[in-house]
């Protein structure tokens, strides 16, 4: 409901500011309709109001002085650039702002034009430093929040700062942020004229063959910067090397065959790889702040692991996630990991122990005999009694599997506790490893190499990392090795990545989440062009 008398009181406290006394009908006529407008623009919104409060209702943006002028000018400025970052193209119209400040004929005018004009530039600055969306809105398992600045320190610094240097920090300055504007404006060159070409036939091709499917492979690679200009129509030494590339640039076998997974992957269209970057970009814009200048970066969608120094790939191994099934997935979330344990017994998930293994014991009692059951004291149950009385409710017990090489956590286990239970460790199934799409876990992330995942982080506290870690191995006992300078664990879900060398490596989108997220972009009005192949 309108309150009328809200405008009086919004005068009034304007009075309290600038230190007017006089009599009311007096003092109302001082106070000028400009500083009337602002006030009541901004009275819905705390930060606004707060910001003209503390400023005495002066002009931000539409004063005639200098300072003014500037702060508009390179506004207008990086609005114009606002669709190069894949923002929401209708809100960030430089011509509609010019338009709007063009409208004001009056100083009231003029007091709302101020305030909409700081309104949006705490949206502009909200959506292209940390992102459009909520992370943690968008998918229950990306557990990750943006990290927003105060909006009310963020006008007060810009009011200080130079306006265009200010405005041009706030674009995520990682070299990864650049890459993906770039390929973003090649793949929106790619969509102007009309796509990739023809499709590739859905039959499988082979080096030594020749024809018109390979001359469609060969326009494919070519279009694609795999292969250089060329007229031939066998499937020769040079159009494989360049499909391997495509391949290992994929995330696929690396057999120089096209068919399957990699004939689905060449036949994508620019606009499906567009959707791609413009998720990742946004992604980039909720991890805009410092990762740690040493830190773990687990990329699920590319199932690998790795330790990054001062930028560059310390080590890297591959990795097993999570399944795609609920409850499975492993989410996305940062922690700081602390400690190793070697030898570790596995404590069973409570899920696990009900869902999965009652069901077993309740026909046979003495089956999974490499679990210890206890009870809440700790002591052994005897199997004997039988479990077929428990339902997954009313189950009392725990199960730990004991230290061993068949341990399900395996020989090592990497902590950064947090409340999701998850970890990287160390498995006994290595033949998981081989295959492409690795998401069999129950949300946990098996490393393939954890010995030399273990060394790699011992040998920034020790001189001989290998015979520490294999002093505590040889024992056979469960032993924590903390770690001296804990360091930030980042898991992440990138299908779009920046090659250092130039060019972008993709992904599938294992869980979905990718989907979700683009979905989410487009319903906030970010635009996908939607032409061609």
């Amino acid at each position: 409901m309108f309150d009328a008398e809200k405008p009086r009181r919004l005068v009034a406290s304007m009075l309290l500011l600038t230190g007017l006394s006089l009599a009311p009908s007096v003092a109302l006529s001082q106070v000028t309709a400009f500083k009337q407008a602002v006030a009541v623009s901004a009275a819905e919104d705390d930060t606004l109001s707060a910001f003209y409060r503390e400023t005495g209702y002066e002009p931000l943006w539409t004063g005639r002085d200098s300072d003014d002028k500037a702060r508009r000018e390179a506004f207008l400025s990086i609005v114009a650039k606002a669709d190069l970052h894949g923002l929401p193209r209708g809100l960030y119209d430089e011509s509609i702002l010019r338009d709007l400040m063009a409208s004001a004929r009056s100083e009231r005018d003029r007091g709302r034009v101020e305030v909409a004009l700081s309104r949006l530039f705490l949206r502009f600055a909200r959506d292209i430093e940390t992102g459009i969306l909520a992370p943690n809105q968008v998918d229950g398992n990306i557990k990750r929040e943006a990290p927003l600045r105060d909006g009310l320190e963020l006008l007060r610094s810009f009011e200080r700062a130079r306006p265009n240097t200010f405005l041009e920090a706030l674009t995520p300055g990682s070299v990864e942020y650049t890459r993906l504007v770039r390929e973003k404006v090649r793949l929106e060159q790619a969509i102007a004229r009309g796509g990739l070409g023809a499709l590739i036939p859905d039959i499988k091709i082979e080096p030594g063959q020749s024809g018109p499917a390979v001359v469609s492979v060969r326009d494919r690679l070519i279009a694609l910067g795999y292969l250089g200009r060329s007229d031939t129509s066998l499937f020769d030494d040079e159009m494989r090397r360049a499909v391997e590339r495509f391949q290992a640039d994929h995330g696929l076998a690396e057999d120089g065959i096209v068919g399957g997974n990699t004939l689905s992957e060449l036949n994508r269209s620019p606009v499906d790889r567009l959707g791609h970057v413009l998720v990742s970009m946004e992604r980039e814009r909720w991890m805009n702040r410092d990762l740690g200048q040493r830190h773990v970066w687990v990329n699920l969608t590319d199932f690998k692991a790795k330790i990054v120094v001062d930028g560059e790939t310390f080590f890297e191994t591959k990795s097993v996630i999570g399944k795609d099934q609920e409850g499975r997935r492993t989410p996305e979330f940062s922690d700081v990991m602390e400690h190793m344990v070697i030898n570790p017994s596995w404590y069973v998930p409570r899920s696990i122990a009900v869902n999965e293994y009652l069901p077993t014991l309740k026909r046979n009692p003495y089956a999974l005999s490499y679990l210890e059951i206890t009870d809440r004291r700790g002591r052994k149950v005897n199997r004997g009694a039988g479990f077929s009385q428990f339902s997954a409710r009313s189950f009392p017990y725990s199960m730990r599997q004991p230290p061993s090489s068949q341990n399900a956590l395996g020989l090592v286990k990497f902590m950064f506790p947090n409340k999701y239970n998850i970890y990287l460790h160390d498995t006994p199934a290595k033949n998981l490893f081989s295959n492409d799409v690795r998401a069999f876990s129950h949300g946990c992330i098996r490393l393939n190499d954890p010995f030399e995942f273990a060394y790699a982080l011992l040998s920034m506290q020790t001189d001989n990392p290998e015979a520490e870690f294999q002093r505590h191995l040889r024992t056979g006992r469960e032993s924590r090795v903390n770690l001296e300078n804990p360091l930030p664990v980042h898991l992440v879900y990138r299908t779009a990545i920046a090659k250092p060398e130039g060019g972008v490596e993709y992904r599938r989108d294992v869980y979905g989440r990718n989907a979700r997220v683009l979905n989410a972009l487009l319903a906030a009005g970010v635009v996908l062009p939607g032409a061609g192949s």
